[in-house]
């Protein structure tokens, strides 16, 4: 009983100082958005995901969003939908297979006990390739400032896992989630706020059940291009 107390204690402490960290911060984190794609493209205007995030930041009195991904083909272009302007940012792993490549566990687990190291990562936005995270997100910060942003900008990762279970699968842009959170805040308050984002979708998603009970028939929808509207 002791020790249950003791490890209570510790747990509380490790919570409670990554939320004093948080925030006050630059970066809001929210979670995961998607389990699944229902639409492709699924971040333009309109789109339920899209409106979903918008949704959010409206819920918070923020102007801007960020949703970020696994690089692919698309140019991820930030833009307006409704009152809020979405910002979308792509990690593109030099090590990786890319976005629609097989997980490696091994190397997430590494990623999650030892962070990322400098120079793995490349990001795109708005059609623009950076060679550094630094780069990266003056891009985004610039873009949140010209649209009227004040206080901390609130950031999901996409989510959708084209594949697999997605309840144990995390899907598109966790990686970079983790990243960002690591950079800004350190390894403890970022593992905490990703764990608390594996949740978020759960109580926030209103498409969850439809999402999650139709995962297959989706992701095997997507795979041969019944989902694709472009």
């Amino acid at each position: 009983m002791k020790w249950s107390l003791v490890a209570i204690a510790i747990v509380a402490v490790i919570i409670g100082s990554s939320v004093i960290t948080v925030i006050n911060g630059p970066i809001e984190p929210l979670g995961r958005t998607a389990f699944v794609k229902v639409a492709n493209p699924d971040f333009y205007p309109g789109h339920l995901h899209s409106k979903l995030l918008a949704k959010y930041a409206e819920e918070r009195g923020s102007k801007c969003a960020l949703v970020v991904h696994f690089g692919g083909s698309s140019n991820y272009r930030s833009y307006q939908d409704g009152n809020v302007y979405i910002i979308e940012l792509a990690f593109i792993d030099t090590q990786g297979t890319g976005a629609v490549g097989p997980t490696n566990y091994l190397d997430s687990l590494k990623i999650a006990l030892f962070g990322v190291s400098d120079g793995r990562y490349k990001f795109k936005s708005d059609g623009i390739v950076f060679n550094t995270y630094d780069e990266a997100m003056n891009h985004v910060n610039t873009l949140a400032r010209k649209h009227g942003q004040q206080g901390p900008l609130p950031m999901v990762w996409h989510g959708n896992a084209r594949q697999g279970n997605p309840v144990f699968i995390q899907g598109c842009g966790f990686p970079l989630y983790f990243y960002i959170l690591q950079k800004t805040y350190g390894m403890i308050p970022a593992y905490v706020y990703t764990l608390s984002g594996m949740i978020f979708p759960y109580y926030s998603n209103p498409y969850r059940n439809f999402e999650l009970l139709n995962s297959t028939a989706l992701q095997q929808m997507y795979t041969e291009g019944d989902l694709d509207y472009t």
